[in-house]
Order: structure tokens, then sequence, then C-alpha cells
């Protein structure tokens, strides 16, 4: 069973509820593996890696500076990095179950109805959607420092202890004066010549975000991320990648933003106005940016409730998700007016 643990019935032996074990665990594999063919948000915006502790850390190192001249019969200056910011990731567990009762076993006299076939379709179904909606929720509120989701205290600071989305991150090294922003507003979306204006303004900012010796790492934004419920922006957005000329021109100039772009509309994302994210995959994976470990797969166990006779089916699951840096990613806001916590687009 693909990415699952599957354990038979702990020491019990009742016939009846034998004939369903076997049905079932097929049922769960092939429904795991059909969700597997559907990439998710998780597989699309995160880097996913195996794990086998409690918790994972990053650590940052800085660059090698470049290359220095030698003279002839010298040797090479010694050059070194130096550990910088460090992020820890910790993993979260989640379980859920779904019944079988006394009463639906024993009315299927023959074979598996329909609503014990649609049980364990669903209950894979909410795995792999919990697994995508923690990774869109994690992006969704990349403006805080932690939240809540199905109960549980996440941590959302990047390795500098700041938000995804934060207008003053810092230099690890405190000899490097300044700060540097991937959270902005501006005149993002009134009209299609200005969101191709201010894609083609982000994807400079995030090219010209610096790392901790202060050069400039010149990574390519090539994924624009926008809320769900924004049917106008989502619409504009694909006509102006979309587009090899500039939307509404007289002159029918070149549209700069054409071909580079992938649209990533994220479930869950509903906003009060127009706002996007951008994001270069190229530095989301060298820089470990966004990140999803998969500490335990789906362990899943089946018994009876001798109380009540019910046959129960129980799933234990446990992963991490968080952000080790920010320079991978910006978030723009749509506002002629002072967003709280970001940088005017310019």
């Amino acid at each position: 069973m693909s990415n699952f643990i599957y354990s038979k019935m702990s020491g019990k032996n009742d016939a009846m509820y034998g004939k369903f074990e076997h049905p079932i665990k097929m049922l769960i594999e092939a429904e795991s593996n059909a969700q597997e063919k559907h990439k998710g948000i998780v597989d699309v915006l995160f880097n996913v890696e195996k794990s086998n502790r409690y918790a994972e850390t990053i650590i940052g190192e800085s660059d090698f500076d470049t290359f220095q001249h030698a003279k002839e019969g010298q040797g090479a200056e010694n050059d070194s990095v130096e550990m910088t910011f460090k992020k820890t990731i910790e993993h979260i567990a989640f379980m859920k179950e779904f019944t079988i009762t006394k009463e639906m076993a024993d009315d299927a006299k023959s074979g598996i109805s329909a609503d014990i076939k649609s049980k364990p379709k669903k209950f894979v179904r909410a795995y792999y959607k919990t697994r995508n909606k923690l990774a869109s929720w994690a992006l969704i509120n990349g403006t805080k420092t932690t939240g809540v989701f199905n109960k549980a205290t996440v941590d959302l600071t990047t390795a500098d202890g700041l938000s995804l989305f934060h207008s003053a991150h810092k230099y690890y090294k405190p000899e490097m004066k300044g700060t540097q922003s991937n959270y902005f507003y501006g005149d993002i979306a009134s009209d299609s010549q200005k969101l191709e204006e201010a894609l083609g303004v982000l994807a400079n900012k995030l090219r010209n975000f610096k790392d901790e010796n202060g050069e400039v790492m010149e990574y390519v934004a090539d994924i624009i991320i926008v809320p769900c419920n924004r049917p106008k922006l989502e619409a504009m957005v694909k006509k102006v990648v979309g587009s090899e000329r500039t939307v509404g021109s007289n002159n029918n100039d070149i549209n700069t933003q054409y071909g580079n772009w992938t649209v990533v509309v994220l479930p869950g994302w509903e906003t009060a106005d127009d706002r996007l994210m951008i994001m270069s995959s190229e530095a989301n994976e060298n820089l470990y940016g966004n990140m999803f470990y998969n500490r335990v797969p789906l362990d899943i166990r089946s018994n009876i409730d001798d109380h009540t006779r019910n046959y129960y089916w129980n799933g234990y699951c446990r992963f991490g998700v968080g952000f080790n840096t920010w320079k991978h990613i910006a978030l723009a806001v749509h506002s002629e007016g002072t967003v709280s916590g970001a940088t005017k687009l310019a």
C-alpha cells in the first residue's frame, strides 16, 4: 500500500468482520493510488522531505567569496563559510477514525454495501486533504508568526524569527546594515497594464533579494499564487501571463510577462481585496523555503469495539510544515493607502 502502514485486526477472529477486512484494505489502497496521481499544493509549492526525528532543523550557511588572484608560485587564500540562521520545524500528529456499525455489517448479506465502500475512500481523501489544507493554510497565514490549525499550534516564522511576509527581514551578520522586504502594497490590479507592470517590479524585487553577504541572488520568479475568491483578478492574471501582447494596449506592445509564469489558485485563500504572491521554484528548492516533512505515513489499524460490537478503523499520521527562509517568495496587496507592515511597491 503506497506510503501507508497497515495493521490487521489485533487478535480478533470474527468471521463476519473478517470478510470485510481485505476488500476494505483494497479500497483504501486503490483510493490512495488515485490520490497520488493528482499533485496537490504540497507537491507544487513545497519541498517534501522524509524525517525520522521529532523535528527537523535547517542550518543556513554563508557562501564562499569570489576567487582571488594568486601570483605565480603562491598558494590560494583560505576561505570558509559560517553558519547563519537555523530553523527548527516540529512535526504534528493527526488522527481520525471511521466506523462500520454492527447493524451495517449484519445487513450486508453479500459483498460490501455502497455505504461501507464510501467510508474508506472518504477516509483516504481526508488524509490527503489534511496535508494540502495545512500547506495552504501556512501560506495564507504568512503574515503571522503563529497560528492554530485543527487544534495544533504551528510556528509560522522563518529562520530570522519574523513572519514569512515582512517588511523588515534582518541579516544574520550584525555588520550588515538595513533590512529587506518581501511584503508590498500598491496599485497592482486596477487594470491589466498595471498588473503587468506590478509583476515586472515584483519579479525584479525578488531577483534582487540579497544573501547574508549582501550579494544579489538573482533568482527568477516563475509562479503566481492568487486567492480562490477573486475571479476578476484570476482572469486578469491569466490574460496577462497568457497573452503575447500587452492586454488593452493601443500600441500592441510586447507583453514582458508572457510565458514566464505558472498560475496557482490557492484553495482556501479567500481575501477581501486583490492580492497575490510570486515565487521562484528554483529559490524555493535551493534555499529550502517552503518545507513539508513526512514523519509518519498514514498508519491504519482496524479492530472491534467490544462494548458496541462496531468495527472501527483508526488512522494516525504525523507531519511538519514551516518556512526556513523568505527569499523565495513575496506578497503584494492592491491598495492605494498604506498597508500595515508592508512596503510601498515602487
